[in-house]
């Protein structure tokens, strides 16, 4: 296990202020091509050993990330988070090749559209245009199955119901990675967690939904905060968050509400984690206890059976 540079500092206070040394750079004048770049380096320690081949799917940028031993017709969906303006395949290639390797599957990326320059719901129609390129590709809706972390799982759980929708064939399940499902930022956690959560405040959280919504969008649209849709018939869906998060109700109120619909639900919450631990693999234990967490259930639903090296082992350090 990586130790931290001061012995008396857990491993999580190290992640939060690598983070907190990156947004604290920012300024409202602060232009969203530096932010980008900000945030894949801050990523980018634990993906530069990540293979990939990109490929377009309809027209849509993505990348297949194959890990050795893993099966070739079972597919994950995945779609990264950053808030619908920061983020890409790249900057998560690391946690998205961990998934892929815990759970036996080749993993396609999305690099969808990202705000301000494209606006709700550019993203979410690349990601159907991913998804029905999958079938195209002769992929079984079965051998399928879809991941986001924050605003990528509010995409995955709104291509969910868009699909169910359009009467197409769903995927086998899902995994939401503390998913961002309410852009009204609606839960009691935005107050409750706000002294406990080191980075997402409340006002924070709105100004990135109206940047991804536009002017004139509604926050309202289920489509757009999919915690107000219809959650019936979806598939088996895993959900895990931290319970230091703001938007620690939108995991809650999604988990209560979908099975109120019918919808098997399985939620953990882990105690001392931030937003979307998993990322931090390298240097958080509970981060690579979450990731074969997720390997089980996804070879569970796709019936891919573990790899020889999972559950993944702690780093040398």
């Amino acid at each position: 296990m990586t130790v931290p540079a001061d012995a008396s500092e857990k491993p999580i206070d190290a992640v939060i202020a690598r983070i907190r040394a990156v947004y604290g750079g920012w300024t409202r004048e602060t232009p969203i091509e530096q932010r980008r770049h900000d945030w894949e380096a801050l990523l980018a320690r634990s993906n530069d050993a990540v293979a990939g081949k990109e490929v377009l799917a309809n027209g849509v940028p993505c990348r297949w990330i194959v890990p050795e031993g893993g099966t070739s017709d079972a597919v994950i969906l995945y779609f990264h988070g950053g808030g619908y303006q920061l983020g890409s395949v790249r900057s998560h290639a690391g946690l998205i090749g961990r998934i892929a390797r815990a759970s036996g599957c080749r993993a396609l990326g999305v690099d969808y559209r990202l705000a301000p320059e494209h606006l709700f719901p550019s993203a979410l129609h690349d990601g159907l245009t991913a998804y029905r390129w999958l079938l195209d590709q002769g992929v079984a809706p079965g051998r399928i199955a879809v991941v986001g972390d924050s605003a990528g799982g509010n995409l995955a759980l709104a291509a969910l119901i868009s699909l169910r929708d359009a009467g197409l064939p769903l995927p086998a399940a899902a995994v939401l990675l503390s998913p961002w499902t309410d852009l009204a930022a609606t839960g009691e956690s935005y107050v409750t967690r706000a002294q406990a959560d080191p980075i997402h405040q409340r006002a924070m959280i709105l100004a990135i939904a109206r940047a991804y919504l536009g002017r004139d969008g509604d926050a309202g649209d289920p489509l757009a905060s999919p915690l107000r849709a219809d959650l019936s018939g979806l598939p088996p869906l895993l959900i895990q968050v931290g319970d230091r998060e703001t938007v620690l109700d939108d995991s809650r109120l999604l988990a209560k509400t979908a099975r109120k619909a019918g919808v098997e639900v399985s939620l953990r919450v882990w105690n001392g984690m931030i937003h979307v631990f998993q990322l931090f693999a390298e240097e958080l234990p509970e981060a690579r206890e979450a990731i074969a967490a997720i390997g089980g259930f996804l070879a569970d639903r796709l019936a891919t059976g573990p790899l020889e090296s999972r559950p993944e082992p702690d780093p040398p350090g």
